[in-house]
C-alpha cells in the first residue's frame, strides 16, 4: 500500500517505513499530511476527495539536512559586471509510521475453499454468458438477414 502525499510544494510517494526529505518544516515530533491518492495492496485506489479528508498519513520528524551547494556567478563581458553567490537549500526528513485506511475497506481473509467456490462460480457463469451470446449469433443469421461471411460462401451478390 502506498499514498502520494504533498509537501512543500511537491508530491512525494510513501509508503510506511520510508524516510524522505522535504522541504524545511518548523515543527517538532509527529506531522500529520493529507493524502492526496491511497493504493491498497489489492490495487483498489482511494481517490475521493471527501474519503481523503478524513483519512492522514502520520510522520515523525528524524531531523534536518541541508541539499548540495549550488553555486551561482553571473557575468556580463566588458562591462565590469560580476555576482557571485550561492545557495543550500535546507531540508527535514521524515519517517512515515502509518497510512491510516478508511474503516471496512480492510478484507478478511479468505479460506482456499471459498475461493476455489468463488471461482467456480465465476467460470460456470461465464460459459452460460458465452453460450447465450453463441447461440444469439447462430439466430441472427437464418433467415432473410445473412452475414458478410455467409454472403462470401454462396458466392450471391446483392443487387
Amino acid at each position: 500500500m502506498y499514498a502520494i502525499i504533498r509537501a512543500g510544494g511537491k508530491q512525494a510517494k510513501v509508503q510506511e517505513g520510508d524516510v524522505i526529505d522535504v522541504e524545511r518544516i518548523k515543527a517538532d515530533g509527529e506531522v500529520d499530511f493529507t493524502p492526496l491518492l491511497i493504493v491498497n495492496d489489492d490495487g483498489s485506489v482511494i481517490s475521493d476527495r471527501d474519503a481523503l479528508d478524513k483519512l492522514t498519513v502520520t510522520t515523525e520528524i528524524v531531523g534536518d539536512s541541508t541539499g548540495p551547494k549550488i553555486d551561482i556567478f553571473k557575468y556580463k563581458n566588458k562591462t565590469g559586471y560580476r555576482r557571485r553567490a550561492g545557495h543550500r537549500q535546507k531540508y527535514t526528513r521524515l519517517e512515515v509510521k502509518k497510512i491510516e485506511l478508511p474503516a471496512g475497506k480492510k478484507k478478511a481473509p479468505v479460506d482456499a475453499a471459498e475461493a476455489k467456490d468463488s471461482d467456480d462460480s465465476d467460470k460456470k457463469a461465464k460459459k452460460a454468458k458465452k453460450a447465450k451470446k453463441a447461440k444469439k449469433a447462430s439466430s441472427d443469421t437464418t433467415g432473410e438477414k445473412k452475414s458478410a461471411s455467409s454472403k462470401a460462401k454462396t458466392g450471391k451478390k446483392e443487387g
